[in-house]
């Protein structure tokens, strides 16, 4: 048997959803619900919520801690493998967890179902599902856009179809929307623990889920039932005091907090919210502040459980689900007086609103400054595009505030003055917004309805009102604006902040325009000012959920058939890393010392590369495209040391793999920062790399490199960074007595042929150094299980 995508999209993806709110008050009493058995998800009729599980081991924990816990704590500890015997040190022990279910979007399951069908595993061994969100461009309007891509990627799409059915994985089709809102709206729980091959995973922290981004070798783990492994992160408590109002948002609150803590201050840490200000953010809301968590390097955020999550719960048709978690709300919320590593407080009434950016997530502005500081800095004040909607902020609610401020300027006879694009976060809120007329509302104000996809947040943007190189401001509600990161060109100064803001700046055509404070000329000549953006936290008449766009696995998926061709561009089966030799690393040549920041883009870039994510040969050729080389300041630009040469980054490494000769890579703080996308750790590998060694890591590339076999290092004394030259060769020996918490020598041979020694820090622990002694974690699971 084999199956094939259908290019069209058509039936019921659900049963009935609720006609209107007063369903929230439907309630299961506790005799019922203990006696019935509820499935996590619908979509999944054989699983079965854990709390039982949850409950047995949270009180396992709770007498060995003897004190109060966070809800961090309590939803993470409840999923241990051991809870008896598991060390629980925070920042220090490695957790050994299992978590409820993987999630997985298009880009990142190729290489992800690749390396389990690499495996031999005939199933997943928990509920898992793929979505079709990331390759999507964006060029004309949703149908047109993603007809494109279905033909485009027909041949990605069947692969993925055809492994999901084979080994248990449901499969979201494209068109179905961006994988975050469908976990969300589908598979999110009060008390979850997932995995996603995506950074922006957390979003389920707003509904009480801890949800947290990985690379796809920790998903093959999970669904080969192997306990996945997670150092135990600290926790840093967010106190939300007063409440939201007027212009404020919840995309105001983490902007706010990623000035605080910066792009690096979350790392090794769960973000968790609570206080008196939580009643006053819908469980959307707190999605989008989990969202943007990634980009302070957190584990992942998180909300407790409350009645703002219940009436999402009913809303999307899972009652059952509601009336559980309130049965159990004491594993769901934090106990008092529990302890955080760090806290930050931020008053909800006293909150501006904020806009971030230009390159960065955490360059924070109150949005009555931004003007200032551009003209200072000689940033572009002319908003040439503004985007609302991706994972972040395409909620119902989001697209219905947006709707109102719409309303308010065509009363006025105003249309936006810049590009304005749209992207709902899902088929439901797609339907459900054209049901309701917000669809059309925004297109009236000027706009374009994106197909429910990632697109340009992710760079899937054929952009053609600016030429690349040319200086220009765009706003946008996303969560992420590295250079280049939205359309490629690297001169485009890209600012987050929420969708009101980005709708208002659309509208005005100027980054410095403060609609609490600022006016508008109407088509009658006449001043006007905005008044507050206001919409539904949930549609009165029940979502719409649109077009059937799930397939679910066979029962029996043994007998379908899953091709790859060995002629194929867009996909290639992999081939085992070669095993550590048991020597030191002697003479690497440095590949690139890399300058200032450098990113899962830099190394590994998105956009038009997006189609080579099943084909590891192919797209290694994107490797390091963008990061900045220190030997002369350009990019992509490297010499080949033993030639003399100059040449791209990708070029000289492959010529450095046919000659024999391994190298390294030198780079500076949080390297890796950004996506969770484990091709910029494969790349190096392929080409040949042996180490990085850095002043910093970011938690997921730092795994991702030692589930491949690379050995990641950090400079004991950051300045250490400096003594290294391009010219320089690195030698790590004593490799042989490699082991956790012990510094590795590094010898630095410079040009005149003197040599400096200094000290290496890294985080392996025994079971990652069999990974790098085997040449990979796939490498080691295939030895466990033949006894080895």
């Amino acid at each position: 048997m084999a199956l094939r995508l259908a290019s069209g999209l058509s039936g019921v993806l659900r049963g009935a959803v609720q006609k209107n709110l007063q369903a929230r008050c439907f309630h299961v009493s506790p005799l019922v619900a203990a006696a019935q058995k509820v499935a996590m998800s619908h979509l999944d009729p054989g699983s079965e919520m854990p709390y039982p599980k949850l409950q047995g081991n949270l009180s396992v924990v709770k007498r060995r801690l003897g004190r109060p816990m966070t809800l961090a704590e309590k939803v993470l500890y409840s999923h241990l493998d051991d809870a008896e015997g598991q060390d629980l040190e925070r920042g220090v022990s490695y957790l050994k967890l299992r978590p409820d279910r993987v999630a997985m979007q298009d880009a990142t399951a190729q290489m992800a179902m690749l390396q389990f069908i690499s495996s031999g595993l005939p199933k997943v061994a928990v509920p898992s599902t793929i979505h079709c969100d990331h390759l999507i461009q964006a060029q004309i309007d949703g149908p047109k856009d993603l007809k494109r891509a279905i033909e485009m990627n027909k041949e990605v799409y069947n692969f993925l179809a055809t492994a999901g059915a084979k080994y248990g994985v449901g499969f979201w089709k494209p068109g179905s929307g961006i994988i975050h809102q469908i976990i969300l709206e589908n598979y999110a729980f009060p008390g979850l623990l997932m995995i996603g091959t995506d950074s922006h995973t957390p979003n389920g922290g707003g509904l009480g889920g801890l949800c947290i981004g990985v690379g796809g070798a920790d998903a093959v783990d999970v669904m080969a039932d192997i306990p996945w492994e997670l150092k135990c992160p600290k926790v840093i408590g967010v106190k939300l005091t007063g409440s939201l109002s007027g212009w404020t948002s919840p995309k105001d609150i983490i902007l706010k907090v990623a000035g605080i803590l910066t792009v690096k201050g979350g790392t090794g840490a769960i973000v968790e919210y609570f206080g008196p200000g939580l009643d006053s953010i819908s469980c959307t809301g707190m999605a989008t502040i989990c969202n943007m968590g990634a980009e302070i390097g957190a584990t992942t955020s998180v909300f407790p459980y409350n009645n703002r999550m219940r009436d999402y719960l009913v809303a999307t048709n899972r009652a059952d689900i509601a009336s559980l978690a309130d049965q159990n709300k004491n594993m769901l919320t934090p106990d008092d007086g529990a302890p955080y590593d760090q806290l930050v407080e931020i008053n909800l009434s006293e909150l501006e609103p904020h806009i971030n950016g230009p390159f960065t997530p955490d360059l924070c502005h109150p949005v009555d400054k931004i003007g200032d500081m551009a003209r200072e800095k000689g940033w572009p004040l002319e908003v040439k595009a503004g985007l609302i909607g991706s994972c972040t902020n395409s909620s119902y609610e989001d697209m219905g505030r947006c709707a109102s401020i719409v309303k308010q300027a065509m009363e006025h006879g105003l249309k936006a003055k810049s590009i304005f694009h749209i992207t709902p976060g899902s088929e439901q809120i797609r339907a459900t917004i054209e049901r309701d007329g917000i669809a059309e509302t925004l297109r009236s104000f000027g706009g374009t309805v994106l197909a429910n996809a990632c697109g340009p947040c992710i760079g899937q943007w054929d952009r053609q009102d600016v030429k690349k190189g040319e200086k220009n401001t765009i706003v946008t509600s996303y969560n992420r604006n590295f250079t280049g990161r939205n359309d490629a060109n690297a001169a485009t100064h890209a600012f987050v902040t929420s969708p009101e803001l980005v709708t208002a700046m659309s509208l005005a055509g100027t980054l410095d325009f403060d609609p609490r404070n600022d006016t508008l000329v109407g088509s009658d000549g006449k001043e006007f000012k905005l008044n507050s953006p206001f919409a539904d936290e949930l549609p009165v008449r029940g979502f719409d959920p649109g077009e059937d766009t799930y397939q679910e696995p066979p029962a029996d998926g043994s007998g379908v058939n899953v091709d790859v061709s060995p002629e194929s561009q867009r996909l290639q089966l992999l081939t085992p890393f070669d095993k550590w030799d048991g020597k030191d690393m002697n003479e690497l040549t440095i590949l690139i010392k890399v300058k200032g920041k450098c990113t899962t883009d830099h190394i590994s870039a998105a956009g038009p590369w997006l189609k080579f994510r099943g084909h590891l040969d192919n797209i290694s050729n994107n490797m390091f495209l963008t990061a900045v080389n220190a030997e002369n300041g350009e990019m992509n630009n490297v010499q080949n040391k033993s030639t003399g040469e100059w040449g791209p980054v990708p070029a000289t490494a492959r010529a450095y793999k046919a000659n024999g000769i391994r190298w390294c890579v030198i780079g500076d703080d949080n390297y890796g920062e950004g996506s969770s996308r484990e091709h910029a750790a494969l790349e190096p590998r392929h080409l040949g790399g042996r180490a990085i060694i850095v002043k910093s890591f970011a938690r997921i590339h730092e795994t991702n490199l030692k589930k491949q076999g690379m050995l990641p290092l950090t400079f004991a004394d950051p300045a250490d960074y400096d003594k290294i030259g391009s010219d320089d060769k690195i030698s790590l020996v004593g490799l042989a007595e490699f082991a956790p918490g012990k510094p590795v020598e590094c010898v630095i041979t410079h040009p005149d042929g003197s040599k400096e020694s200094i000290n290496l820090n890294h985080s392996f622990n025994e079971q990652q150094i069999s990974w790098f002694k085997a040449g990979s974690a796939l490498n080691r699971m295939k030895e466990v299980a033949a006894g080895l």
